[in-house]
């Protein structure tokens, strides 16, 4: 029986560029077992699938080893926070030994070129001791670059590292045989520039990648001991050492740090998970995750469904650097160009020498030039060019509310063409409300609802639950005691109260059954598509009320949104043609793009028949078809656990305005990673073209390549620290 193939995430520490990435990948690729490894240099993720056995722990750490990296199991985002601001130190030391020796051999290079000194043997002696000042930014601040390029060698896929070691020592060397000969044009500022501008560079990227991280530390919880109930006694252990099923006591004003099920009914603040403004209101038997604040005032007890490391918030983590982990067609694209660009920049190092001396210019010269090829070609800007706009796109979509999985899915949405949404439970809140009523002569809707209040009290029907909430929405009432109970289920109850009036509420074939005499409403055919539920009492017909799944509070202006856009809108449902009409005029809808009845496989094919790209919104068990088969699902806050799963990304508030700003960030992140890529690539491009055909000085090389990886990485920033523009359609 075959192994069935798994994926699995770890951490790879030592990475100092996206060379480190490329070289790891290409190494892992050729064992044997592996189907797929992708590394993220930004959160310094290996994310691998194959056969279980070859893509263990045990199995990949001696070999990561042997290129000087180490494996380990994936990181907590804290640990990740800790290896950042360590790297950030590491840096920061070795710029500053960079930018105080480097000063001075600026300085004297500086003297030397401006010819400010008086005479040629002081400029010999001035060209020496910029060398000596360029030794310890040589030695000790340019040694990860030596290191790192090494590894890349071992590796067999040479980088940008190779690159920079090449160009500094070359410098060096060439400096040192220029003074030797007796000339005083040295180029000890060049590796001096060359290392100092990386060092910079390194550091802004590495303070973006902390950024984003922060995305994540909004799924971090408390980790104070909890208050535990066993045989009804209560104490306080460690919250990692909760387990399923363990009752617990939640405490006023704190937050929630596990999933569970109520036991009694509260006000719950959800803003930190959801972003709603306005406390809900849950009832017992209800679920709520890790992450709400319970607003009570008096302690809660809750049945915990998941523990430590199975919360949604913990999925929700770990799909979301499962996501980072992986790479789109960009940044494949971006690698692929990258690859291929510093051998290539090697080669034509190495045949510019010869062919410099063969047209005639002398050594210095053909040096020189050769020099500033490899100077110039470092492909810095082109591994960071998608990686982080990606990163930054994920993040900001994460502080909106919507948490991605799919690695491809930010890249897919900026080109979507067609929104298809699921009707109940997305577009709609899921459950029913009162739409409209009416009583017999001589009852106003105070009485109604104190009458209904009392006569659906207890009752687990969800239309009487509907009644309930609907008749409870006045406060100053108090209805009367409901003392005894009959109840038919799935068709109505009848109840006595504790002042003797009796009610019955249900349909109206069972009223009618028991010899209720019920009117013959007008509405009946204009609310036909709303369930319908009578009252009656001792004088007969009370009332009648028709009850509705209503829209989400967002879902018009929503949909407003995606059709002022330009996209195609659909709304595919397997609920009745009525209510599906309904609700699609209320949103906006033309009849047109309002499809009823649809079981789940033809909720599917109609999806395919759609303008691709596609995307789909669906919540349910029917809708799992239709999310596989989009080009990108989206999961509305309530989704069930199947339709979590089978989706793209997931929206972390109620409503469907997160769609709408996923849409706007996707399109503006695809932006910036096709602004990045075009820009280093045509950099890249062009300067080497420029660099063999014409003396181009190393040190305004090193420039231009530090400037190029600068823009891109502010261009990426630039993403993670704007606004989300909902209007955005370009």
């Amino acid at each position: 029986m075959l192994n069935k193939e798994e994926e699995q995430l770890y951490t790879l520490h030592g990475m100092w560029c996206t060379s480190c990435a490329m070289a790891v990948e290409g190494s892992i690729k050729r064992l044997e077992g592996v189907r797929e490894v992708s590394v993220h240099y930004p959160s310094a993720t290996l994310c691998i699938s194959g056969m279980p056995t070859a893509i263990q722990l045990s199995t990949l750490a001696p070999t990561i080893k042997r290129l000087g990296y180490r494996l380990t199991e994936l990181e907590p985002v804290a640990d990740a926070h800790g290896r950042l601001e360590e790297e950030s130190r590491y840096l920061t030391l070795r710029l500053m030994v960079g930018s105080l020796f480097g000063m001075w051999t600026m300085l004297a290079s500086l003297l030397i070129y401006a010819g400010a000194l008086p005479s040629e043997r002081v400029e010999w002696v001035v060209a020496w001791a910029s060398g000596a000042f360029a030794l310890p930014v040589v030695l000790f601040a340019g040694a990860p670059f030596y290191r790192a390029g090494w590894r890349t060698l071992l590796a067999k896929r040479p980088g940008m590292d190779v690159l920079v070691s090449l160009g500094v020592i070359a410098a060096v060397l060439v400096s040192i045989w220029l003074l030797w000969s007796g000339s005083n044009e040295v180029y000890f500022d060049t590796a001096v520039m060359l290392i100092v501008l990386l060092l910079v560079g390194r550091l802004v990227e590495t303070l973006c990648r902390h950024r984003g991280l922060k995305a994540l530390d909004a799924l971090a919880l408390p980790t104070d001991d909890i208050t535990v109930w066993q045989n009804e006694h209560c104490g306080s252990i460690p919250v990692d050492e909760v387990t399923k099923g363990t009752r617990v006591e939640l405490a006023p004003g704190k937050l929630i740090a596990l999933d569970g099920i109520l036991e009694a009914s509260g006000w719950f603040d959800t803003a930190s998970l959801t972003g709603e403004s306005l406390p809900r209101h849950f009832y017992a038997g209800q679920k709520v995750y890790a992450g709400c604040r319970y607003l009570g005032t008096t302690p809660l007890v809750m049945q915990v469904s998941a523990g430590v490391g199975k919360r949604r918030l913990d999925r929700l983590c770990d799909e979301m650097r499962r996501y980072q982990a992986k790479k789109g067609e960009l940044q494949k694209l971006a690698d692929r160009f990258a690859a291929w660009l510093s051998p290539l920049a090697l080669v034509l190092a190495m045949l510019t020498l010869p062919a410099a001396l063969l047209l005639g210019l002398g050594w210095e010269d053909a040096l020189v030039r050769a020099l500033s090829v490899l100077v110039v070609a470092c492909p810095c800007a082109v591994g960071l060019a998608v990686p982080l706009a990606s990163l930054a796109g994920s993040g900001q979509a994460m502080q909106q509310g919507v948490a991605l999985r799919d690695p491809a899915a930010l890249e897919t949405l900026a080109r979507i063409r067609s929104v298809a949404l699921d009707k109940t439970g997305t577009l709609t809140t899921g459950s029913h409300s009162v739409l409209h009523w009416q009583a017999r002569e001589g009852i106003d809707k105070h009485t109604l609802q104190r009458k209904l209040s009392a006569a659906v009290a207890g009752s687990e029907h969800p239309l009487a639950q509907a009644l309930a909430r609907w008749s409870g929405s006045q406060h100053d009432q108090h209805p009367e005691q409901c003392v005894d109970v009959n109840e038919a289920p799935g068709e109505g109850r009848h109840v006595r109260l504790s002042n003797g009036e009796w009610l019955m509420v249900g349909s109206a074939g069972w009223l009618s059954r028991h010899q209720i005499v019920l009117p013959d409403h007008e509405e009946d055919t204009t609310l036909a598509f709303a369930s319908q539920v009578m009252v009656a009492d001792d004088a007969g017909w009370l009332a009648t009320l028709y009850l509705t799944d209503q829209p989400v509070e967002d879902a018009e202006k929503s949909v407003e949104h995606l059709l002022d856009a330009g996209y195609v809108v659909a709304m595919i449902s397997g609920d009745r043609q009525g209510a599906v009409s309904w609700l699609g005029e209320r949103l906006g809808l033309g009849r047109e793009a309002c499809y009823a009845q649809r079981s789940p496989e033809a909720k599917a094919r109609l999806l395919q028949g759609l303008p691709s790209p596609t995307l789909y919104v669906g919540d349910g068990l029917n809708d799992t078809l239709s999310l596989a088969a989009a080009d990108v699902g989206i999961a509305p806050l309530s989704a069930s656990e199947a339709a979590r799963e089978g989706a793209s990304a997931q929206l972390m508030a109620p409503g469907i305005g997160g769609v709408v700003k996923l849409l706007s960030i996707a399109k503006h992140s695809r932006r910036i990673m096709v602004q990045n890529l075009f820009f280093s690539a045509l950099y890249n491009t062009l300067a080497l073209g420029l660099v063999v055909l014409m003396a181009i000085p190393p040190l305004v090389a090193v420039l231009a390549m530090a400037a190029s990886s600068l823009t891109v990485t502010l261009n990426a920033a630039r993403l993670a620290w704007a606004e989300p523009d909902e209007n955005d359609t370009n």
